[in-house]
């Protein structure tokens, strides 16, 4: 029994993968992010990431794996996931969770830089104030959700929709496939030697 459920749920997570691989239009959109990433690198901008939750997790994998390493040796990317937990508290406490992302964007981001924002729902709406935050600084955003026609998908410049399961766990695990996709783009152009 406990058997069959394992592999009941290892088959629908292989189904949501099947899905990604087979979403032409989703697999051009993560090529573009990476792109714009790597151009971001080049041109000596910085990338962000921001989400809630298991998203804020996946946004701190996804900068520690530029900032580090993914494979091979390389030089470190700027990239910095707004996780900090007093700037969380302090802004939190005065001004509202809403403004946490958003309030750090306005400090620290500036033109040319890129946010990855995560949301599994698209809507959260401290993730959202970041996006516009992002915006009016002359950023560009990827966004990684698991809905279509959410405020994430609408306001991303590159929206990244993954299939989406009853629950947050299929999102999640996809949204992880495509940040190490996203970190392998960047390598494969930054550090070609790393993948000959």
């Amino acid at each position: 029994m406990t058997v069959d459920i394992i592999k009941s749920t290892l088959n629908e997570a292989l189904g949501a993968l099947q899905a990604l691989v087979g979403n032409e239009s989703t697999l051009q959109r993560i090529a573009a992010a990476g792109e714009l990433l790597a151009d971001t690198f080049v041109s000596g901008g910085r990338a962000y990431s921001c989400g809630n939750g298991g998203s804020m997790c996946d946004a701190m994998h996804f900068a520690e794996e530029l900032t580090g390493r993914f494979r091979d040796n390389r030089p470190g990317y700027a990239a910095l996931a707004i996780s900090d937990a007093s700037h969380l508290s302090c802004v939190g406490n005065d001004y509202g969770y809403e403004q946490v992302f958003a309030r750090f964007i306005e400090a620290h981001g500036r033109a040319g830089d890129v946010l990855l924002a995560i949301s599994t729902s698209g809507t959260s709406k401290n993730v959202i104030a970041a996006v516009s935050a992002a915006h009016r600084l002359g950023m560009h955003v990827i966004g990684l959700t698991g809905r279509q026609a959410t405020p994430l998908a609408e306001l991303a410049d590159i929206a990244i929709v993954t299939p989406a399961g009853q629950y947050a766990d299929r999102v999640q695990e996809l949204h992880i496939k495509v940040i190490h996709l996203l970190i392998e783009l960047v390598e494969r152009r930054l550090a070609p030697g790393n993948y000959s």
